[in-house]
């Protein structure tokens, strides 16, 4: 009956009109971005692109598709991105089921908690983090791109906490019929664990994706660079040496269309993922925060 209350109606106008404000201030600078791509060059150059394109265009998308270095780092970043987000989810299960048991079933599971929480909170630095990825002989190799971030300590207490509201009698029915501690894993917390498993592979999966740091560190060949390294040294370092422009397309091409089109193909493949996984996300977001 509280919904029918003059209270909680204006609550629920001003929650409407904040979270619709909120949204359009998200959706209207990628609408700005896609209309400067499709922006003929002096439109864009002189700033006078807002929502709709000016002087309509694809040159800047078909000269990006044209680009061989953009298109391997968006095969690295591709491949990057579903072995990382694959593998992170692999050891956090494999991790946050016995950390999810109580002491009596799992003897030192505190001291063993304490420890992964400790590496999120104090690490050895950059200097050392790269004498070791050096000595491991992971510089310049594409797996420095995904071994390094497998353990993610965060997702893996997240999941703990879903994993510790699941019913007990569940995995004392399963042991009862001879089920081992892999089968219960496999046939009972991982199938009513989809919300949390979605949701924590859509926070793997823009991590690696947007992750561009370590790709300029480690990484000495353009053509190894994950798209955000790639992109990051377009936009920021301006560096246009990979792409190579006749005189007609450089009186129609733009450093700012070019950097436009670039960015909005590079958020195109997380804005595709995202609405296959959203009925899963609101439940993800929630795991873990009820206790009995």
């Amino acid at each position: 009956m509280y919904r029918k209350t003059v209270p909680y109606r204006i609550f629920n106008v001003f929650n409407v009109i904040l979270l619709s404000l909120l949204a359009l201030a998200c959706v209207i600078p990628l609408i700005h971005v896609l209309a400067v791509s499709f922006s003929a060059k002096s439109a864009a150059d002189g700033n006078l692109v807002g929502l709709w394109p000016v002087d309509f265009t694809t040159i800047a998308y078909s000269k990006t598709i044209d680009n061989p270095v953009f298109l391997s780092s968006l095969w690295v970043a591709v491949k990057r991105t579903v072995l990382g987000t694959v593998a992170i989810l692999a050891v956090a299960c494999l991790a946050a089921y016995p950390l999810s048991k109580e002491n009596a079933q799992f003897g030192g599971r505190s001291v063993y908690a304490w420890l992964f929480v400790f590496t999120m909170i104090f690490n050895g630095g950059l200097v050392p983090f790269y004498i070791v990825i050096q000595r491991l002989h992971l510089v310049d190799s594409f797996w420095v791109l995904v071994l390094p971030g497998v353990v993610n300590v965060w997702l893996i207490i997240l999941l703990m906490n879903f994993f510790r509201g699941i019913p007990k009698e569940l995995e004392e029915a399963a042991l009862i019929d001879g089920c081992g501690h892999l089968g219960i894993l496999w046939r009972i917390y991982l199938p009513v664990s989809l919300p949390a498993l979605a949701t924590l592979g859509l926070f793997a999966m823009v991590w690696h994706w947007n992750s561009w740091f370590d790709g300029l560190l480690y990484l000495s060949d353009k053509h190894m660079y994950p798209l955000a390294t790639y992109l990051q040294t377009v936009i920021v370092s301006r560096d246009m040496s990979s792409m190579s422009f006749t005189k007609q397309e450089f009186d129609l091409l733009s450093q700012k269309t070019i950097n436009a089109a670039q960015i909005f193909i590079g958020a195109l493949p997380i804005l595709i993922v995202y609405p296959f996984l959203q009925r899963f996300f609101v439940k993800g977001l929630v795991m873990g925060s009820v206790k009995e």
